[in-house]
């Protein structure tokens, strides 16, 4: 009893303590800012980063101001701290151009932020006296040269933040009370991670078939790669044999008109939109990312989804999941085994493949286009480290697929600075166009309209399954009788385009390819699930195949099927308790019959996906290999 009543002491004084504690300081993830004015939201690096931040990506215009309100809990003298990033120091030494201001109360404090340091950093922006309560705080940016901001820290003893990865995420979920909350819990027959085109059709075919499913999408649109943020054309061929239902319900929300790097209404993301919000047993969990995952055994019980602004959590259980996330985020959590980078041409026998391993990989690209302003009309100077002279200077007036950055990084770990570098060459060339070109009036009446923040990633972790794809297997047209979606795009693998590579030597950023043209292919279900983690599906560039099997199934239409295929296959494990590898082993006729079928609704549905097909389909059948 007398121990007791020491516990409960113990627990009163604590309690008495953690206010005066939290007293001393307030963090204000900017993220969660009210009014986010003309700041962007970028989630893209919080595997690394453990949150979202502020971008002010005005493209060389200074964007409007973000706004919120923060508390004070006392009155007094609080020195100010803003978690920053001199972006461009990877490639210049010296103050950057992601200039920006604290507006506190009113009063603009003098401290410029985020040029200067080498890393995200605590930076100092001075000291406010206020007399407690409510208090606006205002993101002041000075230049659109996408200036970030992860968080500002008010503290009345002096105490910095920590900068280290593990200690930054305890203090953050201390400030902001995570630690003394427990997330709700949802349930679901499938949680989907990833709203592109594979994570939308797997997502709706299992909802068509009888399963409650959750579909988790970390941006405030749907459709990943071919949303109006980053702007790529949907490619490949559907409704082929041997399964020749599979693809037609991309027809329902799939966008009209070709092209890459055009304007957003060509993306038709309300389309998509529509779509997934039209289906009862789907529920959508948008701008939320996968940050967790909880399992028993070698199966994933449940994953811990994380809003990006607000920074709620939730807990979604479920007896299936599938990872439609590209990068392979939550088989990566779950200790699923993955490749990454290019195989040996031994290993496989690839003849596409190196000699040697390497961790090459094709690059993301971030897409731009410049409109005719009908005047003469300027762009800041921009000049961080990456000279242009008439020689070298790209004389284009948009940029599509071929600006591609990242060859040879990590695509994960090195995600933040590939990203940068694109923007960094866009902004770099436009300058020079615009100010240097000695002969430059095709560019003086031209304005830059759009440049992705958002980088298009090719290709990160591939998760392993009981199959692994290789270029044998599309060469020789080697039957399975597991046989799925087909795919029919050229072995396309991207490398760096050697000129470029001349030119910039280890900073290349433009790539070119060599289309080698395969006969339509239908790939193993035995790729579309986790060898090791036994009820973990995947669709989209993370499946089971080579780096070069890659260059052939990572475009769009061909991610949907895999991903119609996955919802299939998601229904018999529901209808059978049975995991994936059990419905190849037990039930494969029954998902022959679905995948031949379809589930692609046939009344009132356009023929509308006849641009980008694959030439090999437009080629005498005589070129094909046999």
């Amino acid at each position: 009893m007398q121990a007791m009543k020491r516990i409960v002491l113990l627990l009163l004084l604590l309690m008495a303590v953690v206010p005066a504690v939290r007293a001393a300081g307030v963090l204000v993830e900017a993220e969660s800012f009210s009014e986010r004015g003309g700041w962007s939201v970028d989630q893209q690096f919080m595997d690394r980063m453990g949150s979202p931040y502020l971008i002010a990506h005005g493209m060389g215009c200074p964007v409007a101001d973000a706004r919120t309100t923060v508390v004070f809990p006392e009155a007094g003298t609080y020195r100010v701290y803003v978690r920053t990033y001199n972006w461009t120091s990877p490639w210049f030494d010296g103050p950057g151009p992601g200039r920006f201001t604290l507006r506190i109360g009113g009063r603009r404090l003098p401290v410029v932020l985020g040029d200067s340091g080498r890393q995200w950093m605590w930076q100092p922006a001075g000291e406010i006296r206020t007399k407690g309560g409510e208090t606006q705080v205002e993101l002041v940016d000075l230049t659109g040269f996408d200036g970030r901001c992860d968080a500002i820290y008010f503290t009345s003893d002096g105490e910095l933040p920590p900068d280290e990865a593990s200690e930054l995420a305890g203090f953050r979920r201390r400030m902001v009370g995570q630690d003394r909350t427990v997330p709700r819990e949802e349930s679901f027959d499938l949680v989907v991670v990833g709203g592109g085109i594979a994570g939308m059709c797997a997502a709706v075919a299992a909802a068509r078939l009888g399963c409650r499913v959750a579909l988790v999408n970390d941006r405030p649109v749907l459709g990943g790669n071919n949303s109006s943020e980053v702007r790529v054309h949907l490619g490949g061929s559907i409704e082929l044999g041997p399964n020749p239902g599979l693809g037609r319900m991309i027809r329902e929300f799939g966008h009209s008109r070709e092209g890459n790097a055009r304007t957003a209404d060509c993306y038709e993301d309300g389309k998509k939109s529509d779509f997934i919000a039209s289906e009862p047993n789907v529920v959508l969990f948008a701008e939320y990312r996968a940050v967790a995952v909880e399992k028993r055994g070698s199966r994933i019980c449940r994953v811990t989804v994380r809003h990006t602004r607000n920074g709620e959590e939730i807990r979604l259980a479920a007896p299936l999941f599938a990872d439609c996330t590209g990068d392979g985020s939550v088989g990566f959590l779950a200790g699923a085994d993955f490749r990454m980078g290019r195989e040996g041409r031994s290993e496989f026998g690839e003849s596409l493949a190196p000699e040697q391993p390497d961790s090459l990989t094709m690059g993301a690209s971030v897409q731009w286009y410049s409109v005719d302003a009908g005047r003469r009309c300027s762009f800041p100077r921009f000049d961080f480290g990456l000279p242009f002279d008439e020689e070298s200077c790209e004389r284009v007036t948009k940029g599509e697929w071929k600006w591609e950055t990242g060859m040879g990084l990590d695509p994960v770990a090195d995600a933040e600075r590939i990203r940068d570098y694109g923007l960094l060459v866009v902004y770099s060339n436009w300058s020079f166009l615009k100010n240097d070109l000695p002969e430059n009036d095709a560019y003086r009446d031209r304005r830059l309209e759009w440049v992705a923040y958002i980088a298009g990633k090719r290709e990160s972790r591939r998760l392993i399954g009981d199959y692994i794809l290789k270029q044998d297997d599309i060469d020789k047209g080697v039957f399975h009788e597991d046989a799925s979606f087909t795919t029919t795009w050229d072995l396309d693998l991207h490398f760096p385009d050697s000129l470029n590579a001349l030119r910039f030597p280890g900073g290349a950023f433009k790539a070119a390819t060599r289309h080698i043209h395969i006969c339509p292919y239908a790939v193993p279900y035995r790729c579309l699930y986790s060898r090791n983690v036994d009820n973990l599906f995947m669709a989209g560039r993370d499946i089971s195949v080579t780096h070069v099997a890659l260059g052939s199934v990572r475009v769009m239409r061909t991610t949907g099927m895999m991903g119609e295929v996955v919802g299939m296959a998601a229904s018999l494990c529901r209808r059978y308790g049975a995991t994936p590898r059990e419905i190849y082993q037990h039930h494969l006729g029954e998902l022959r019959a679905l995948m031949r079928e379809g589930v692609g609704r046939r009344e009132g549905i356009p023929d509308n996906q006849r641009f980008n097909l694959s030439r090999s389909l437009a080629a005498p059948r005589a070129l094909c290999r046999p």
